[in-house]
């Protein structure tokens, strides 16, 4: 019963936002678009902060304008101590979003690790570079990262949904680190 519309878009294009968000006034929002690449974003940072955190701003001004009730910001668990850029772009994502709580629209986030087989995944290019005999890159021997499923992700972005009364940031408990060279 769930009508999905697909829209291609830029988040930092305002006034499309406002256009689109017109015509289908979403009630939910599940907000995705990022530079979420570690090093692009390293070399890129202020192309990182336009897209992470004014696309996010305008996402979520576009939502409050046109009557969305619930918005989830997808993160990244680098947001949670940052240490490069796309971590702090995240970070302040979240705390953007968190300022906009106005009653009518919940604002909550969840924090992701890298998500196997999706197509930001690191784990087909160690799988590409494995088949052709290596070596592997890493960009650090004592790099970690921490991994979860589809379904995971896919149930954490629902939780947050039922759960969330607004302000909050969800994190799935994904174990332990996994150190990449391993």
């Amino acid at each position: 019963q769930v009508r999905l519309e697909p829209i291609l878009g830029d988040v930092l294009l305002a006034d499309q936002l406002r256009a689109v968000f017109a015509v289908h006034r979403p009630d939910l929002v599940l907000h995705a678009a990022a530079y979420k690449h570690v090093s692009m974003a390293e070399q890129n940072v202020l192309e990182a902060v336009r897209n992470n955190v004014l696309g996010t701003r305008n996402v979520a001004e576009a939502a409050i304008a046109h009557g969305t009730k619930e918005f989830v910001l997808v993160s990244t668990d680098k947001a949670v101590r940052p240490a490069g850029v796309m971590g702090v772009t995240k970070r302040v994502a979240e705390l953007v979003t968190q300022g906009f709580q106005n009653g009518c629209c919940r604002f909550v986030a969840v924090r992701f690790g890298n998500v196997l087989a999706s197509s930001g995944s690191v784990v087909p290019i160690f799988q590409d570079q494995i088949a052709r005999g290596g070596p592997v890159t890493v960009t650090h021997p004592e790099v970690t990262r921490y991994f979860m499923t589809i379904p995971e992700a896919a149930q954490l972005i629902l939780q947050a949904v039922a759960l969330g009364r607004g302000g909050e940031i969800f994190i799935l408990e994904m174990g332990r680190p996994v150190r990449i060279a391993d």
